[in-house]
């Protein structure tokens, strides 16, 4: 039986471009690159050609072009696909383009979403839970979606689930949803009985073993921020 092949997309935005091996890997073997404006544009041709060999230019620049130089808008306006409106950020934007025009990606992986701002930070991640229950590839597993920094690996769930995290790895749970009860095994502090109703609440946890088992009361948008060691 022949292999099923898993095509890969990344996603790059504005903040602190990766230096380490994994995530700059992901963004080497991605069948596609979507950057996010024109900051996320300088950040990716600044590293093209050191991951390449050569420029590669990305497949796609998405957003409102707010923040693109003159010189870059011409040299790359085939590439460009602007996307006015307040409504979606344009990591959103992007994200919404790369499931429209690239169908066959199973994989999306969020470069540079996060650092310089903490505010921009703070509202790529929390995206992340709004994918996972709003957007069809997503919830239904079609499509996985990750954010990957030299820091961290961060992904949204929905219901229980069983993580794969490896042994003494630091993890936080973050959820909006006050109501949501997460019974789990695998954590030096359980979680049984957090009350979500502030982002620090299961924070700075560790793992005891190579999987984590969470189990919800009942699905809810819940944030797994896994720092690297």
């Amino acid at each position: 039986m022949a292999r099923q092949v898993q095509y890969s997309a990344v996603i790059i935005g504005g903040g602190e471009f990766p230096r380490t091996p994994e995530p700059l890997a992901l963004v080497a073997e991605a069948d596609y690159i979507v950057c996010c404006d024109g900051v996320a544009l300088e950040n990716y041709l600044s590293a093209s050609k050191s991951l390449f060999g050569f420029k590669r230019n990305p497949d796609a620049v998405i957003g409102d072009f707010d923040s693109i130089s003159p010189k870059l808008r011409m040299q790359y306006a085939g590439l460009m696909v602007e996307m006015s409106g307040q409504d979606d950020n344009d990591q959103t934007k992007a994200l919404n383009y790369t499931l429209r025009n690239f169908p066959a990606v199973q994989k999306i992986f969020f470069i540079a979403a996060t650092g310089k701002r903490e505010d921009h930070t703070v509202g790529n991640m929390s995206l992340l839970m709004e994918y996972a229950t709003g957007i069809e590839a997503v919830r239904t597993g079609r499509v996985a979606l990750e954010m990957v920094s030299d820091w961290s690996v961060i992904r949204a769930v929905t219901d229980s689930c069983t993580i794969e995290a490896g042994s003494n790895r630091p993890v936080s749970i973050f959820s909006p949803d006050p109501t949501v009860k997460i019974k789990s095994e695998g954590l030096q502090w359980k979680t049984d009985d957090v009350v979500f109703d502030n982002w620090w609440k299961a924070t700075l946890n560790r793992t005891t073993s190579d999987c984590i088992t969470l189990q919800f009361s009942h699905p809810a948008p819940v944030l797994i921020v896994l720092p690297r060691t």
